[in-house]
């Protein structure tokens, strides 16, 4: 499906002094325009996609800020304000007394057909969550999502900002035949998404940007009565969203439990551990990582659980491409994407001990911190993955207390002849020796250089696919900070634009067009 946009660009721009809208349509350019800050004492911008412009060479005065706010509608408690019948949101920074100093004018964009690449989960009434960081498009998607539910559902939109249904009372014709709430004051959002469910009978109901304790207990009162969810919410990953206290009921909220001493044991961690605390809100998290591109979760407690136990479900990448084709694939585990150096060419430069196993070392741990094992794995380089049966397992791991005692996970692996190391405690140099026993690496060596050399061929073919104009963009695999300023500068090399994104250690570069 192509998509179509509708931004109402000229009904922003008449809002603006004379000169600046003057330079602002000398520049054209309005399919990549951002946004346009106005800032008192300085020279007004526009913002791009990828680079800014400078609009004027005069300072703003307070006089042309109060043109633009004569132009507009008022502004709420949270310092929004729009352009009736539009989409496009402006936000004031103001003084101790409360004046208006700055304006940002950002453009806000109906973008038809944006949800085609998740529109079979859309339609298959679960509860939807949306996350991605600023300007990465969950709005536009939420937007999009209501006018196509709205086709044959009854569905009512929570407006807190009034960025989904556009400014006035009349809502914007992209949210369809949904029917749109607003909120006098962001503080009462969670009263108007109660209000909406005991008084209008929705069987969808859509909020923007849940942010507050309330609101999440709102939303999980929603969900309870049957009515089907989507919204959006801060973060950039399930992973942000379970870190932060306010927001990670959500997902179940999480609670401290202590286990018993043969049942910690069993799972090799501490006696006290974090688990989920109740059913999910939503039933799906979909991660917004590029406007082409998402990660998708459908369980949302199977991957919760797995994060809480220092494991990671992987979630099913969607990927939609210039010709509309959708293609999926299946998210590869951090770092055990560098088994594939079994069938990369080795660099033969320096000569490096063979290593005992080339395929992943899967472990069973038996009293061993699991977090220490996965997090000295990760740091070495090495293919480990913690496994809980032991008919899975090539090497069991212990500390010599519990080898002492002879207990029966230890006779058995015994028995069927699996390698047990035991370590004198349960410290990260204990499991960085044997792990450095196993795979015959050098103390303190560098992480494998297929690995480094894998990460470069990734960036080599995506800066061809780029070039090449078969992608915008493309996002490559986390890497360390070292391995991310060769790719910048391949990049660079080539006269495309990089950014890294995400957090350690999933932090990642993407390549974009120049164009």
């Amino acid at each position: 499906m192509t998509l179509r946009i509708t931004d109402n660009i000229d009904a922003l721009i008449d809002v603006f002094p004379p000169e600046i809208a003057a330079s602002l349509r000398r520049a054209g350019r309005f399919d990549a325009l951002l946004e346009v800050v106005l800032d008192l004492g300085r020279l007004p911008e526009a913002r791009y996609v990828n680079d800014e412009l400078v609009l004027s060479n005069r300072e703003i005065t307070q006089e042309e800020i109060a043109y633009v706010v004569e132009r507009i509608g008022d502004f709420g408690d949270d310092n929004r304000a729009g352009i009736e019948r539009t989409l496009h949101r402006i936000s004031a920074i103001r003084n101790r007394r409360g004046d208006i100093v700055g304006l940002t004018c950002r453009v806000g964009r109906a973008v038809f057909g944006t949800i085609d690449v998740i529109s079979d989960i859309v339609a298959s009434g679960k509860s939807i969550l949306l996350l991605g960081r600023p300007g990465v498009g969950k709005t536009t998607m939420l937007r999009e999502v209501a006018r196509v539910l709205a086709e044959k559902m009854r569905v009512v939109i929570v407006d807190t900002s009034n960025e989904i249904g556009g400014d006035g009372d009349i809502p914007h014709p992209a949210i369809g035949r949904a029917r749109r709430m607003q909120v006098s004051t962001p503080s009462m959002q969670h009263a108007v998404m109660i209000e909406a469910v005991e008084n209008h009978m929705p069987e969808v109901i859509v909020i923007d940007e849940i942010g507050t304790e309330l609101e999440a207990s709102a939303a999980r009162t929603i969900a309870e009565r049957g009515v089907q969810l989507v919204g959006t919410a801060h973060g950039n990953t399930l992973d942000n969203l379970m870190m932060n206290p306010t927001l990670c009921d959500l997902v179940g909220g999480i609670q401290t439990v202590t286990l018993g001493d043969e049942e910690a044991r069993r799972r090799g961690t501490q006696k006290s551990v974090l688990e989920r605390k109740a059913p999910p809100t939503f039933d799906v998290v979909i991660e917004i990582q590029d406007r082409d591109r998402v990660a998708v979760r459908e369980d949302v407690a199977a991957s919760v659980d797995a994060i809480l136990r220092g494991r990671s479900l992987p979630a099913e990448i969607r990927v939609r491409h210039d010709s509309g084709e959708i293609e999926k694939m299946q998210e590869v585990p951090e770092r055990i994407r560098l088994v594939r150096e079994e069938a990369a060419p080795q660099p033969r430069a320096v000569e490096r001990p063979a290593r005992v196993r080339a395929k992943t070392l899967r472990i069973y741990p038996y009293g061993i911190n699991q977090s220490r094992v996965r997090l000295v794995s990760r740091r070495l380089g090495l293919p480990v993955i913690l496994v809980n049966d032991l008919a899975q397992a090539d090497a069991v791991f212990t500390v010599r207390t519990y080898y002492r005692k002879r207990p029966q996970a230890i006779e058995e692996a015994e028995r069927r002849g699996i390698p047990v190391y035991v370590l004198r405690n349960n410290t990260e140099i204990q499991i960085e020796n044997s792990l450095s026993d196993i795979f015959h690496l050098e103390r303190d060596e560098a992480p494998p250089m297929g690995a480094i050399e894998l990460a470069i061929q990734d960036a080599r073919q995506a800066i061809e696919k780029v070039i090449s104009g078969e992608r915008t963009s493309v996002q490559l695999s986390s890497q360390d900070a070292s391995v991310r300023k060769l790719q910048h500068q391949m990049a660079r090399e080539a006269n495309l634009y990089s950014r890294s994104s995400g957090t350690e250690p999933r932090r990642h570069v993407t390549i974009y067009s120049n164009r």
